[in-house]
């Protein structure tokens, strides 16, 4: 029996959450095209008859500018220390750069055992992986070089293979019925915050963030509902009317799309209730920060 974690990690937009959702057969990070859309720390369970492989998507990596973006980096840190397999997520559309050689230092200084995923090979020309996998190879900390597609699914069972060809013995940790390990209260804010990330544009999908500050399960059972209420947060007040939109048209599309969602989440029906709020400068607020679970 096989029991080990791996840990996804890359610069924004390389795919990990993708391929964490591909390898978990289920949604469990949110997805989306804006860069840094991924603020937590998410794991996806795999069980199979020969063992468990705990995953961890991180936050991408990326230059700290404020505090929230230095505790994102903190945690990418503390996960890869001690780890059984790294598996560092490229671009393979990118050109390899300062971004990349600072992940590629991370993964080195780590002395964990780990893999090169080059990711997105179903949208570029196969000749150019080649002096992609050269690059990487030259490096010397890679045990397997693995091109791959997380959206097409293309070679994901032979990474998942030779995974387990790398991981311990041992048992299991989690539940053989266990996907992750985040409360569906959480799931709720990044699924209503994925839909926010869709219709913002610019700067505001960084300066946004969802709190739920209610998760009432109490007519679950009953009245087959799950009432929701969370606050849309902002740095500045003319940014909650971009987030209303004409008429609260934006929020209310917003929210009908995120309750649909949430309802084939819980298997239930779902009362969700939004509101936008200013948290000036909330980036930088610890108290906020903790309050979102930032950092944890």
């Amino acid at each position: 029996m096989k029991s080990g974690t791996a840990v996804i990690i890359g610069r924004p937009n390389s795919g990990k959450s993708t391929l964490l959702n591909a390898l978990a057969g289920q949604k469990v990070s949110i997805v989306s095209s804006k860069p840094q859309t991924t603020r937590h720390r998410i794991i996806g369970v795999i069980n199979e008859e020969r063992g468990q492989v705990v995953f961890v998507d991180t936050p991408g990596v990326h230059k700290p500018v404020f505090r929230m973006n230095q505790r994102m980096l903190q945690t990418v840190y503390e996960e890869i220390s001690g780890v059984d397999l790294v598996l560092h997520m490229v671009d393979s559309g990118i050109p390899f750069g300062a971004g990349e050689n600072f992940v590629l230092e991370m993964v080195k200084s780590s002395g964990a055992p780990a893999f090169l995923l080059l990711n997105k090979i179903d949208s570029i020309a196969k000749q150019r992986l080649l002096p992609a996998m050269e690059r990487y190879g030259r490096a010397g900390c890679f045990m397997e070089i693995i091109p791959i597609s997380a959206a097409s699914g293309e070679n994901l069972d032979l990474l998942l293979d030779k995974i387990f060809e790398y991981m311990p013995e041992g048992e299991p940790r989690y539940d053989g019925d266990m996907v992750t390990d985040r409360t569906e209260r959480f799931l709720a804010g990044e699924f209503i915050r994925e839909k926010l990330l869709e219709r913002l544009r610019e700067e505001l999908p960084y300066a946004s963030a969802v709190m739920v500050r209610r998760f009432d399960e109490s007519r679950r059972s009953d009245k087959n509902l799950v009432v929701i209420d969370a606050d849309i947060l902002v740095e500045r007040r003319s940014q909650q009317g971009i987030v209303l939109g004409a008429g609260a048209r934006t929020l209310r599309d917003l929210g009908t799309e995120a309750r649909r969602d949430l309802e084939q989440m819980l298997g239930c029906k779902v009362y969700l209730g939004l509101q936008v709020r200013t948290a000036h400068n909330w980036r930088n607020d610890e108290s906020v920060l903790d309050e979102l679970g930032l950092g944890s």
